[in-house]
């Protein structure tokens, strides 16, 4: 595209204008590919037809899509007004554009009717002691420079915070919320009173299946989706579940593989270049040969921030499909995309062979506990039946102020503004360093709520680390973010994990004035 998506939104457009819609309309090239009009409609009608947009799901703005996809206003329009006349949506003034009650989606695969009940609390009991070694503490002698752990954040304030793992907390829109919860509470059945589906709330799973098959392009059946609190929680799930090695990317957060690294399961490091994990490596890889499942950041890798290449993307399904493997995605900040349409889910390719896990920590906040999985049919008992008593449910109120949320559009609304905001950010970084850190930039796409930023020639981690103390502001080393056990032969050059999204929006001026002043005093060789 000639224009950026991103920009596309600040051209004084509301960020409200429209529900998160994702669309593939890149279909092979060349003089038979279709007209985008033609490419438009068959992306509807498909999205339609398989159940992706449900009855009644209401669809943005012309002016909107059009300016997600790049397209010609008139194009969206003309697109609109003849799905209304075949009758696959409604129009009606005052309530936009609608998927016509009428247009039956294709019926999702269900459980089986022999599918056996939830372990009684019994049976849980025993588990539960069974697994009581398998949440490992954490590890003593980690260098200090590492990435903090959650607990060790909050125990150290910097004056100016950019580390990463955070959004813009003091953003959380809490009118809203509010609202949300105020409805939730007042809805809300008896049951919700009492001990919870271990799945999670059937509300919000219904409301996590039509967002993510709406947004993220994801094939979800409520059935499949297993509430958690936080994302840790459900890799710690999985990792009970998985055993054998388990491959993950040689550059990614510590206590992800430490999570992993519970007997029987251990982690092995998959090289990651340019384009993002070596996903061919499963397959002709000497080291990868007992592999059985993999954990990427498909979208957005983290904290590399590039995406995974097309060609690694089917690599990585057809490895599984072929090896009977596992593909566990992270979609940590799928959403933020700036440059373009953000791309879907990995999930969407075989729904059977990736379990799709999301959170509302990057999008909300990550004090709401909030995380999910979108699992294989076949792993859905298995991942239930490794819940502990203590992990029965997550607060049931939060998951039902979520699913309202969700279905009356906030949280799209919500995504589009903070969207914008982490945009204006990144650009901002990019700025600075360019008026008074030339010798640095920073790397990977235009997404997510971070930037890794190349120091200048000479300038190593540690001296840009101490320049930075001094300067008040924390940031982390990009080396604390490598696998232990990846070959230390292909290091990648010194430098800093910037996230940007972390300050609230009255401080990142100075915080920004202050990485730049550190960085400037730094010199090659120096201290």
């Amino acid at each position: 595209m000639a224009d950026s998506w991103a920009n596309s939104e600040r051209r004084g457009q509301r960020p409200d204008s429209g529900s998160d819609l994702h669309l593939d309309l890149t279909p092979s090239a060349g003089p038979g590919a279709p007209r985008p009009r033609a490419a438009l409609l068959a992306a509807l009608r498909d999205a339609v037809r398989t159940g992706r947009l449900a009855p009644g799901t209401r669809l943005p703005s012309s002016r909107t899509l059009a300016a997600d996809l790049g397209l010609a206003r008139n194009t969206v329009a003309g697109a609109y007004g003849e799905l209304v006349a075949e009758g696959w949506l409604t129009a009606r003034q005052g309530s936009g554009t609608r998927v016509a009650d009428r247009a039956e989606p294709a019926a999702p695969s269900r459980p089986g009717p022999n599918r056996p009940a939830p372990p009684s609390r019994t049976e849980r009991s025993s588990r539960a002691e069974r697994h009581s070694g398998a949440e490992r503490p954490s590890r003593t002698g980690r260098p200090a420079r590492l990435p903090l752990s959650p607990d060790q954040r909050r125990q150290h304030r910097p004056t100016h915070d950019l580390r990463t793992g955070a959004p813009d907390v003091s953003a959380f829109p809490r009118s809203a919320w509010l609202a949300s919860a105020r409805r939730a509470l007042t809805a809300a059945p008896a049951r919700a009173f009492s001990h919870g589906d271990l799945r999670g709330a059937a509300e919000l799973r219904q409301a996590l299946a039509g967002y993510l098959a709406r947004a993220r392009g994801v094939r979800a059946d409520p059935e499949r989706i297993v509430v958690c609190a936080g994302f840790a929680q459900g890799v710690a799930l999985l990792a009970r579940v998985v055993a054998g090695e388990i491959a993950v990317e040689e550059y990614g957060l510590p206590f992800h593989r430490e999570l992993l690294d519970t007997p029987p399961a251990r982690t092995r490091p998959l090289p990651v270049d340019a384009h993002g994990a070596r996903t061919q490596l499963l397959d002709t890889g000497r080291d990868f040969a007992d592999v059985r499942a993999v954990l990427l950041t498909p979208a957005h890798q983290y904290p590399l921030g590039v995406p995974l290449h097309p060609d690694r993307r089917a690599a990585v399904v057809d490895w599984a499909g072929r090896r009977g493997g596992l593909v566990l995605e992270d979609d940590y900040d799928g959403e933020f995309r700036y440059d373009r349409n953000p791309v879907g889910a990995l999930q969407g390719l075989d729904p059977e062979r990736v379990v799709h896990l999301g959170t509302a920590s990057k999008a909300l906040a990550p004090a709401l506990r909030l995380a999910w999985m979108v699992l294989p049919d076949h792993l859905v008992e298995p991942v239930l039946a490794a819940k502990t008593p203590a992990e029965w449910t997550t607060g049931t109120l939060d998951q039902l102020t979520l699913a309202d949320f969700l279905e009356r559009g906030a949280y799209d609304r919500h995504v589009r503004t903070m969207r914008q905001r982490y945009r204006r950010r990144r650009d901002r970084l990019v700025e600075q360093l360019a008026a008074h850190v030339p010798e640095a930039r920073a790397t990977g796409i235009a997404a997510g709520l971070h930037a890794v930023l190349r120091l200048p020639p000479g300038v190593t981690e540690a001296a840009a680390l101490r320049a930075l103390d001094r300067f008040g502001v924390a940031s982390d080393p990009l080396s604390g973010f490598r696998h232990p056990a990846a070959p230390r032969g292909a290091l990648a050059p010194p430098s800093l994990v910037v996230g940007y999204g972390t300050p609230p929006e009255h401080a990142y001026t100075a915080a920004l004035d202050a990485l730049c002043g550190a960085l400037a005093t730094c010199r090659p060789g120096g201290s």
